[in-house]
């Protein structure tokens, strides 16, 4: 998945992305709309970890959502 399926895709993979961060609300995931780097630096600011590993998480997802 890349960055172009992502956007794409986004509306599908909102409730997946929701059950993965749920501290992410409607309105910032509203405001994101499928861009990833903006997902990562929600993610780090949501749950307070290193942009490094907020990158790692959406790489995890990504390759999960391939499946």
């Amino acid at each position: 998945m890349n960055k172009d399926t992502i956007e794409g895709n986004w509306k599908e993979l909102k409730g997946r992305v929701k059950e993965q961060w749920g501290k992410l609300t409607d309105d910032r995931l509203d405001e994101i709309a499928g861009k990833r780097d903006q997902l990562a630096g929600e993610i780090q600011q949501a749950y307070g970890v290193s942009r490094e590993e907020a990158e790692r998480q959406v790489k995890k997802f990504e390759e999960a959502a391939k499946h």
